[in-house]
């Protein structure tokens, strides 16, 4: 099911979205069923509010909704449960104060989904976007999007709510959602810091204040990740004039914020690697020692060889390309963007033969285009000024 939203409350509508799900949910509705009677709400919403707008919008979708629910148990068995809710549903009058989109986020993030179905279920029922839209984004057929949901939800509709979940869980889903950036007529990035900003809204956890952070520090500098011809600018040529400076600074207060909490995690380490790029006036600026011992602290963390491959090439800055390599010589070169990182050094190392080399060689492995085309024409230049 989807559904277009062409009026100026799609942002309201996608805000109460969460609330009104997790009411269903506390009123016995499965998972499933309850989301779906969210939807046609949603739809009756679109159809009916730009006319007749409501004077509680979320009331008026829990009412709706629950209707809609009520109206599609029909089997015996069902109908006999039914005839219960309806005895139990509450009077006509303001919907609950109670905001449950904390559990909500648990159920979406459940460690049975995979973190493609994971992402899918809390954009759908947490943020409040239709099948459609997030087909769009993630550049699926709808039907198959559809059936990702489906299961999903059939996965998590025996979860009890109550259930206490696991924020990390719910801050990886998240993270992926951020990494998709933008595809189709939905931002990602954008819908994946509102969803984060709502979750720092409800509980208070430094790791998530962290991951807020990193984001609203690494959307600063999108308007200058690319060219005018949609080339891929690097970070050190960059134009820093283009960065948000308002979102730079909203993400280092938080981040201080966090960090002065002393309860250090991946996320918090992550953004602070990002707030020192932020920080510096020019690339030559820019403190590498103090971003190696933030690596050093992520490393500890997460045992991560991506973490560490990024940290070769923050040594390689620090200390010189030959650090740099030394680094790198400990990691598998099966690694994503390994090639690359070992093109970049070899070439501050003065060795342009082999750097252009492992520059085609990365091109071939590139996840995208956009990064694939950067290291050809990296490839082309350094053969170009061999071949002087």
């Amino acid at each position: 099911m989807h559904f277009q939203v062409t009026w100026s409350d799609e942002a309201l509508l996608r805000s109460l979205t969460p609330s009104v799900l997790a009411i269903l949910v506390r009123r016995g509705a499965d998972f499933a069923a309850a989301e779906d009677a969210v939807q046609d709400a949603l739809v009756e919403a679109v159809r009916v509010w730009p006319a007749d707008p409501p004077q509680d919008p979320k009331g008026w979708l829990v009412t709706v909704a629950w209707r809609r629910f009520l109206d599609a148990t029909r089997s015996d068995a069902a109908r006999r449960r039914r005839e219960d809710l309806v005895d139990e549903e509450p009077a006509p009058g303001p919907a609950p104060a109670v905001d449950d989109t904390l559990q909500l986020y648990f159920l979406c993030a459940h460690p049975s989904l995979t973190p493609s179905s994971a992402v899918a279920l809390t954009l759908r029922a947490v943020g409040g976007l239709t099948t459609r839209q997030i087909a769009q984004a993630y550049l699926v057929p709808e039907a198959t999007m559809a059936q990702r949901i489906s299961r999903a939800k059939r996965t998590v509709s025996g979860v009890r709510f109550d259930q206490p979940g696991d924020v990390a869980t719910v801050l990886r889903v998240l993270y992926l959602v951020f990494n998709e950036g933008y595809s189709g007529d939905v931002d990602l990035t954008a819908e994946a810091i509102r969803l984060t900003r709502q979750l720092a809204a409800a509980i208070d956890h430094p790791e998530v204040a962290g991951l807020l952070a990193l984001m609203l520090l690494h959307h600063a500098r999108r308007a200058a990740r690319t060219a005018p011809d949609g080339s891929l600018v690097p970070l050190a040529e960059q134009d820093r004039g283009r960065w948000d400076t308002e979102l730079i600074a909203e993400g280092v207060e938080i981040l201080q914020a966090a960090l002065a909490r002393d309860r250090l995690g991946e996320f918090q380490a992550q953004a602070a690697i990002a707030a020192l790029h932020a920080d510096a006036p020019t690339a030559e600026e820019t403190d590498w020692v103090q971003i190696v011992e933030w690596y050093d602290e992520l490393a500890r963390l997460t045992d991560s060889p991506v973490v560490r491959l990024n940290r070769a090439v923050a040594v390689g800055e620090a200390d010189g390309p030959r650090a740099g390599l030394a680094a790198l010589a400990a990691l598998n070169d099966s690694l994503p963007r390994h090639a690359a990182v070992a093109a970049y050094l070899h070439e501050r190392d003065g060795d342009l033969a082999t750097a252009a080399r492992l520059y085609a060689e990365a091109a071939q492995k590139a996840p995208n285009l956009a990064e694939r085309d950067h290291l050809t024409r990296q490839a082309a230049r350094l053969n170009a000024r061999r071949g002087r």
